[in-house]
C-alpha cells in the first residue's frame, strides 16, 4: 500500500491525463430512456468526466451507439476505453458469453469502431475469465495469453487501438503481459475485497492504471456490499456523505495510479460520485477503513458468484 494521497486531481492512462474520476457507461442499456443516456453523458463531460469506460458487447452494442449519439464528434481530451473478450447473448442473468479467440478480439474492436464512430479506440482492455466472476472458459475458448496479446499487439500496429490494458487477471498475468506495453489493469478490488492489493502495488510501482471495478463490492445480490459496512456509514454520518462516497473516496486513497470509473443512469448519482473529489477522508478516517479488511484479503467473489451465476443458469 503506498502512502495515503488527497483524492481528486488526475492520473494517467498510458501518455493520456485523464480526471480520476470517470464514467463506466455499462448501466446506459436499454432500461433506460436514450434521452436520459444523452443527457447523462452530456453532464458527466460538464461534471470533468474525459474518461469513458465502454464495450461493444454492453447491451449488444447498444451503449456506444448512445455514447456516439451523445458526444460525437468527440473532444480530444476524451479518453474512450473498452473491453474485448466477451459477446453479447442477452440471455440470464449475466449476458454474456466468452469471445476469447484472436479473431473475435479483432472483431469486437471492429465493432466498437463501427459503434462509436472512431478510427481508433484509445485504450482497449483484453477481459480475460482467470479471476472471474464467470467460470473459466472451455474448449477453443480456453485460449493462450501470448495468442491474445499477439492479436491486440497486431491491432495497436495498424492503428485500430491506441493502447491496450487487460482486466481480471492476477499479477502473474500482469507480469507476463508487461512487454506487450499494458497500461491499465481492471480487476475487482474496494474496501470489502483487497485480495488483489498486491497487483495494486505492481501497478503503481510500474506506472500502470488501476481501474477496480465492483469498487463498492459485488453487483449481485446475496454479496456484501461496501454501502451496508458499519464503519463506512459511521464515517458517512460524521462527513455529510453518503456510503458510497466513503467507498469511493476510500479508494483513491489507496494509490495515485488508482482511477474510478463509477457507473449510473442517473445525473443526480452522477454528481454525488464526481462529489467524492471534494471528499478529504482523514488519517483517522482512513485507518478505520483500512481496518475493515486486510490487504490481500476479500470474500472470494470469483468462486461465489461463479456458483450463483452456474445455479441461476440452471433454474
Amino acid at each position: 500500500m503506498t502512502d495515503h494521497i488527497s483524492p481528486g486531481g488526475s492520473g494517467r492512462i498510458g501518455t493520456q491525463q485523464v480526471a480520476r474520476i470517470g464514467y463506466g457507461a455499462m448501466q446506459l442499456d436499454e432500461n433506460i430512456p436514450a434521452d436520459d443516456a444523452v443527457a447523462v453523458l452530456h453532464r458527466a463531460l460538464e461534471l470533468g468526466v474525459n474518461h469513458i469506460d465502454t464495450a461493444s458487447f454492453y447491451a449488444g452494442g447498444e451503449v456506444n451507439h448512445r455514447i456516439r449519439k451523445a458526444l460525437a464528434p468527440y473532444r480530444d481530451d476524451l479518453v474512450i476505453v473498452s473491453k474485448v473478450g466477451a459477446a453479447y447473448t442477452g440471455v440470464g442473468p449475466v449476458p454474456l458469453t466468452a469471445a476469447q479467440k484472436p479473431a473475435e478480439l479483432r472483431a469486437a474492436v471492429e465493432n466498437d469502431l463501427r459503434q462509436l464512430g472512431l478510427d481508433t479506440v484509445p485504450v482497449v482492455n483484453l477481459r480475460r475469465y482467470d479471476l472471474g466472476p464467470a467460470p473459466a472458459p472451455e474448449g477453443d475458448q480456453n485460449v493462450g495469453l501470448d495468442d491474445q496479446l499477439a492479436e491486440m499487439i497486431a491491432l495497436r500496429d495498424e492503428g485500430k487501438i491506441a493502447a491496450i490494458g487487460i482486466s481480471s487477471v492476477g499479477l502473474d498475468v500482469v507480469q507476463r503481459a508487461l512487454p506487450a506495453g499494458i497500461v491499465c489493469v481492471q480487476n475487482a478490488y474496494s474496501l470489502l475485497d483487497r485480495s488483489q492489493e498486491e497487483t495494486l502495488d505492481f501497478c503503481a510501482d510500474e506506472g500502470i492504471a488501476w481501474v477496480p471495478y465492483f469498487p463498492l463490492g459485488s453487483a449481485f445480490p446475496g454479496f456484501p456490499k461496501v454501502t451496508d459496512n458499519a464503519v463506512v456509514r459511521e464515517i458517512a454520518g460524521e462527513l455529510g456523505a453518503t456510503p458510497a462516497q466513503i467507498g469511493l473516496a476510500w479508494l483513491l486513497t489507496t494509490s495515485a495510479n488508482t482511477l474510478l470509473i463509477p457507473g449510473t443512469g442517473s445525473i443526480a448519482h452522477l454528481e454525488q460520485n464526481m462529489a467524492v473529489a471534494d471528499i478529504v477522508l482523514s488519517d483517522d478516517a482512513v485507518a478505520r477503513l483500512d481496518a475493515v479488511t486486510a490487504p490481500g484479503q476479500g470474500p472470494d467473489y470469483a468462486a461465489s458468484l461463479s456458483e450463483a451465476l452456474r445455479e441461476a443458469a440452471a433454474t
